[in-house]
């Protein structure tokens, strides 16, 4: 049996360190990265089929209002199962206290019956939010472990720190 990580990231123009900076990869992407370094998992990338505004500002308000309306955006591709893994990581960075909605159009399709599940969140001060809470509703039959929180202005700084998480 083996891992996978499921997540969302989003390069381009973020809140970053206190600033909007441009960045290349997405913070949860790189989190992610270190993940599937350290185990060897599978990367699944969640990835609207709309595609997010590059303008921060812009990205936020339309997140916001997905998050209002409880919508399930229409994603690019669909993981189908989770067969063959025990351990599923599920990151995301925190958009308006929980996960973007894409996760949930994903996640809801999965069955997390006997899977260990652990979550990992980017922020710049929110923290994991009300997602735990969210994750144990999507994630029906799963052991939920311990999360990571993860400042994404300290991504490229964390590489030991996912080490040990995962360990836990």
């Amino acid at each position: 049996m083996s891992d996978i990580v499921i997540y969302f990231s989003r390069a381009g123009e973020n809140y970053f360190g206190g600033e909007l900076k441009n960045i290349e990869k997405g913070n949860t992407e790189v989190i992610a990265e270190f993940i599937q370094e350290f185990t060897g998992a599978d990367l699944f990338k969640v990835e609207p089929e709309v595609e997010y505004p590059e303008d921060y500002m812009e990205c936020i308000e339309i997140a916001k209002k997905e998050e209002q309306m409880n919508s399930r955006p229409k994603i690019k591709e669909s993981l189908e199962g989770l067969e063959g893994y025990d351990t599923v990581y599920i990151g995301f960075p925190n958009w308006w206290g929980t996960l973007p909605m894409p996760m949930f159009t994903q996640l809801e399709q999965l069955d997390f019956t006997g899977k260990v599940v652990k979550p990992f969140v980017t922020h710049e001060g929110s923290g994991f939010g009300k997602s735990i809470k969210d994750l144990s509703k999507l994630c029906v039959g799963a052991d939920i472990k311990k999360g990571l929180s993860i400042p994404g202005s300290e991504v490229y700084n964390v590489k030991d720190t996912v080490g040990l998480w995962i360990e836990e």
